[in-house]
């Protein structure tokens, strides 16, 4: 599998960043965008990374926050044939603790090319979508302050509309995951993957005891970890004393697994 980070909030290598996340994919034999950050840098550095966006087989959005899939509307405009697969969930109104609208564009509803997904979506050879939705979760870690629109009323997020991506080759397990808004804890649990690529959401946590008891956790586990976005650069730092897999990617790194 090979991956080149084209959108997230940090860069090393002079590429402009936003607050957001994409990732463009390759593995069993297709090309894969992985969300699409918050506006259209993630084509601009495409372009500038070499990475032919008209050329990508399918587009994957992990939830439905603007972050992840703002640029949907210019992938539109560039690729004219990807399906984009998003939960059956992602268009739903999503609030930050601000109260600030953080949904998608419902315009972007229109687009025939969606494919709406419910809890197993199996999109192609050793790719499969999950919800977790029915899963029991044996960690509760709240919901960080994002709300939904239920009844009429703002509710605590349940994050019904997060997906992640579970590519199998050679015989390893790589789940990619946007923001674990359920839980990087509890994806362990659920998947124990050889390697875990995606945000933790623990940007908002205090360096406390409790951040560290999270890093033994998943130290347990024999996987290898390449966290960005929303794990938070204070919180990674932390965790890295304390988790010798742990590394973090930014915009231009690429990964070979």
């Amino acid at each position: 599998m090979k991956l080149i980070v084209l959108t997230e909030n940090t860069s090393s290598c002079g590429l402009p960043c936003e607050h957001g996340l994409s990732l463009y994919i390759e593995a069993s034999g297709q090309k894969i965008l992985f969300d699409s950050g918050q506006s259209a840098l993630f084509a601009e550095n495409a372009e500038k990374l070499g990475v032919d966006l008209s050329a990508v087989d399918i587009c994957v959005l992990s939830h439905g926050h603007y972050d992840h899939g703002g640029g949907l509307g210019r992938f539109l405009e560039i690729n004219d044939r990807a399906p984009i697969y998003l939960s059956r969930h992602a268009f739903g109104s999503y609030f930050n603790a601000k109260e600030k609208y953080i949904g998608l564009d419902p315009e972007l509803k229109q687009s025939d090319r969606l494919i709406f997904t419910d809890d197993v979506c199996k999109i192609g050879k050793g790719l499969t979508l999950y919800s977790c939705n029915e899963r029991e979760m044996p960690f509760n870690m709240g919901s960080g302050g994002l709300t939904m629109m239920k009844n009429g009323s703002k509710v605590p997020d349940v994050f019904l509309h997060e997906q992640y991506l579970l590519i199998v080759e050679n015989s390893k397990h790589i789940l990619i995951s946007g923001c674990s808004h359920k839980g990087v804890l509890n994806l362990m649990e659920w998947f124990k993957p050889d390697v875990l690529i995606g945000g933790f959401h623990f940007m908002k946590l205090p360096l406390d005891d409790a951040l560290q008891s999270y890093a033994g956790k998943l130290k347990e586990y024999d996987t290898e970890y390449y966290t960005c976005h929303c794990t938070g650069a204070e919180q990674y730092d932390y965790m890295k004393r304390y988790m010798d897999r742990l590394h973090y990617i930014g915009v231009g790194d690429k990964l070979k697994v």
